[in-house]
């Protein structure tokens, strides 16, 4: 999917040539690839919001709700939610702020531990997240411009690169 500022070239290339005419040709093919996934992550992010923007989301918040509608029970604690998103708690906390505002999920106590606090899943927040859930598949999930067996290649790849990140055990 090509955006307004597509080029005649591949300015990433480009990048590579002039890297290896500097004298670094052991980081130009590094730099070529995180160059290339930092772009890939704008092109896609912008497909995404393009999708979730009439329905008053972010993908953060979408993230937040699916999280949730996967959930036993619609509601998870707000901690466990930034530890499966991956996300610092204030994060978590303006989105659930943000969620809750518009009625798409709403804090309660546990029931079992009182410092602990849930974020619940609606049952308007449940039909908006599988909405938009259905909408990103057709739209952006289901054709990234590769085929299924690139896929899974990609996606290992980039598992290793998070692995050795620290990402995760």
């Amino acid at each position: 999917m090509a955006d307004h500022s597509s080029s005649p070239f591949d300015p990433i290339a480009e990048a590579r040539r002039q890297w290896v005419a500097q004298g670094w040709e052991e980081a130009a093919d590094g730099m070529a690839v995180v160059t290339s996934i930092v772009r890939v992550d704008q092109i896609i992010q912008a497909r995404i919001d393009a999708v979730l923007r009439p329905m008053e989301l972010s993908f953060a918040r979408y993230e937040l709700l699916v999280l949730l509608d996967f959930s036993r029970n619609g509601a998870l604690p707000l901690g466990k939610i930034g530890d499966r998103l991956q996300v610092h708690p204030a994060s978590i906390t303006n989105a659930v702020n943000r969620l809750e505002a518009d009625g798409l999920v709403t804090r309660e106590p546990h029931p079992d531990d009182g410092r602990t606090t849930l974020a619940s899943l609606t049952g308007k927040g449940r039909s908006l997240a599988r909405r938009a859930t259905k909408e990103l598949n057709r739209e952006v999930f289901s054709d990234l411009g590769v085929t299924e067996r690139q896929l899974t290649d990609l996606f290992g790849l980039l598992l290793r690169i998070r692995r050795a990140a620290g990402d995760f055990d």
